[in-house]
């Protein structure tokens, strides 16, 4: 039993007879009262040292600790505890097993701390523990022994249980043991791998072949430096000569503070590898598709901003229900399409009819300008190419074919391609199949093809201008647009319908064509056909005040009966000639009425009709009465 002090002075002779190192301390000033000798020797510090100096010195970092575990000593009067570490006085930290108890004096709280170094205290417990093994004799020590050979068939289990593959090394990187998903992996038994090198086996080349010195094997790094290595990606070879990607933690062994080798565990990663790539793949997949979805889109999107002349063919001239009676033929089929005839007069037009009508509408039309292409770029804007492929070449670019893939390609003025690439849209058209520019890789499509030109490609061929074979290839179905001068009797309807969208774009009252303006256009040979009656009509309703002026060079005017078919001499006349020849007649007794359409010297009149009948064919043939 602790004795009570009684007064000021501390007796100190009965900590000297403690075994254990202690120190008396004053828990309110925070002080070392006194200290023992064993409390010196633990230390370092002599007694002088120790005393007279704050407690929390001694116990560095570990104040908030020290006050809880000397408040709960005061309020209960002993305490233990396993969490602190006394400065040495050398400056390294002794972990304490500590216990405590309060002191009761006139003047204050007293606190007697008994420390007692942990490793000291596990160097005994083992000390002891041998000696009463050795003094079981015989049978204490097979009972050890068949304890340590039970845990050596618990660790076989588990090495032979485990998936992943295990071995370990000696400090000179000679193999000690390798589990059995080790052996099944690499190709070799254990027993031929005891006492090898296993870096010169099995670790000895990189996934290329090239030589992979053993200084810079991470796993013999891990017991030369105490640390562990893990590695996520390496290659490890097999006994066939086989390799196989793998990853790795390397651990070192230590004895005493001092590493003696290595225990690996290896992982087969070909399954993840190959799950990579096809991922990685597939990531690419999804990028090209969304680089061509948005080339697509832009594409679309530019489509839709352009303004096309008109929604549907338009026109009751027989040219006209001639080329809608071949859309509707050709459109179901994926045959090739030529369309021929002179600019301005709806080639464009026809091909996107072709395409709205055919099984692909849901794909879209690419329209490439042949003649707006450079010569050295041709190859580029049709198959496409690889980053690097030339010089500017920055990314990889999609072609017009695979970009059309699944829809419709629209070549417009086909006869703008330079001889020496004919032959590799040649090839496209035939087997449906390219390679991007720089790329060994063949690509397949699916593309209907439709060209349009303004030239006449016969006469080319004969000039070994245009090869002869391409001409074939896409003169399957050969379509024609026909001029507007071969067709007048259209000119009312498209006039018309210009006129109504000019005044929508230009925000302006929809103006009035009248029937002296329609024979005037009429009158026109228009060398740019529909194009330049829509500019004509659009530049009207710009410049117009009240009324349409139309007015035209001499030189590009025709007669009436310049509209009207040429008749020989006892030839018969079809109902369209019969139909045209009223027309350009009705149109002429307009004129020379001076507009006036009834009453005496009308048109009327002239012709010997009934108002209301000339009234009637003004009105089926889109005109008003001015």
């Amino acid at each position: 039993m602790l004795p009570t002090l009684t007064d000021a002075t501390v007796p100190t002779e009965w900590l000297n007879h403690l075994p254990d190192p202690a120190l008396l301390v004053d828990g309110r000033l925070d002080l070392v009262l006194y200290a023992n000798a064993g409390a010196a020797q633990l230390s370092g510090w002599s007694v002088d040292k120790l005393c007279a100096q704050p407690c929390t010195h001694l116990f560095r970092d570990q104040r908030a600790n020290l006050i809880t575990f000397t408040e709960e000593t005061l309020l209960r009067g002993t305490a233990w505890s396993r969490d602190f570490s006394l400065l040495h006085h050398d400056g390294r930290m002794i972990e304490l097993e500590m216990s405590s108890a309060r002191l009761d004096d006139d003047h204050g709280h007293h606190i007697l701390l008994i420390l007692r170094d942990r490793v000291l205290l596990r160097t005994l417990r083992e000390r002891h523990e041998i000696n009463r093994y050795h003094s079981g004799g015989l049978l204490e020590w097979n009972r050890v022994a068949e304890l340590f050979r039970g845990m050596e068939r618990e660790n076989q289990l588990i090495l032979h249980a485990v998936g992943e593959g295990i071995y370990g090394v000696d400090a000179e990187g000679r193999t000690t043991f390798v589990n059995p998903a080790g052996e099944r992996m690499l190709g070799w038994r254990g027993e031929e791998l005891m006492g090898r090198v296993i870096h010169r086996v099995v670790h000895h080349s990189h996934e290329d072949g090239s030589i992979f010195p053993l200084n810079e094997c991470p796993i013999y790094a891990a017991f030369r430096d105490g640390s562990v290595k893990s590695v996520g990606e390496d290659w490890f070879w097999r006994r066939d000569g086989t390799g196989f990607p793998v990853e790795y933690t390397s651990t070192p062994i230590m004895d005493n503070g001092h590493p003696v080798g290595a225990v690996v565990v290896f992982r087969d990663i070909s399954q993840r590898r190959a799950t990579e790539q096809e991922l990685r793949q597939a990531l690419s997949e999804v990028e090209s598709l969304k680089h061509r979805l948005e080339l697509e889109n832009a594409y679309l999107q530019e489509e839709l901003s352009a303004e096309h002349h008109f929604h549907e063919i338009l026109g009751r001239s027989d040219a006209i229900k001639g080329i809608v009676r071949k859309i509707g033929l050709v459109a179901p089929t994926d045959a090739n399409v030529l369309i021929s005839g002179e600019s301005g007069t709806g080639k464009e037009l026809i091909a996107r009819a072709i395409h709205q009508a055919s099984a692909r509408r849901d794909r879209p039309l690419i329209r490439v300008n042949c003649a707006a292409i450079p010569k050295d770029l041709f190859e580029s804007e049709f198959f496409g190419h690889i980053k690097g492929a030339f010089t500017g070449a920055v990314n990889n670019r999609i072609g017009r074919f695979e970009l059309a893939d699944g829809g419709t390609l629209f070549l417009d003025e086909v006869g703008e391609i330079p001889l020496e690439l004919q032959g590799k849209l040649l090839r496209v058209l035939q087997e449906q199949q390219f390679e991007r520019v720089g790329e060994n890789k063949t690509r397949h499509v699916n593309v209907r093809v439709i060209a349009a030109t303004n030239r006449d490609l016969t006469e080319e061929v004969q000039h070994k201008r245009f090869r002869e074979d391409l001409y074939f290839r896409l003169n399957v179905f050969p379509v024609e647009s026909v001029p507007l001068r071969r067709r007048p009797e259209d000119i009312p309807l498209l006039a018309q319908e210009f006129l109504r969208r000019a005044c929508q774009r230009a925000k302006r009252p929809l103006l009035t064509l009248r029937v002296s303006d329609v024979e005037q256009l009429q009158r026109y040979s228009w060398p740019g056909n529909v194009r330049e009656l829509e500019n004509v009509i659009e530049r009207q309703v710009i410049t117009a005040q009240r009324h349409l002026d139309f007015k035209f060079p001499n030189s590009q005017e025709l007669t009436p009966s310049a509209h009207t078919h040429p008749v020989a001499k006892d030839e018969l006349l079809t109902d369209a000639m019969l139909r045209d020849l009223e027309k350009a007649n009705t149109l002429r007794a307009v004129q020379a009425a001076k507009g006036r359409l009834f009453g005496a010297g009308g048109a009327a009149d002239l012709l010997g009709i009934k108002p209301t009948t000339l009234a009637s064919r003004l009105k089926k043939w889109g005109l008003d009465g001015h």
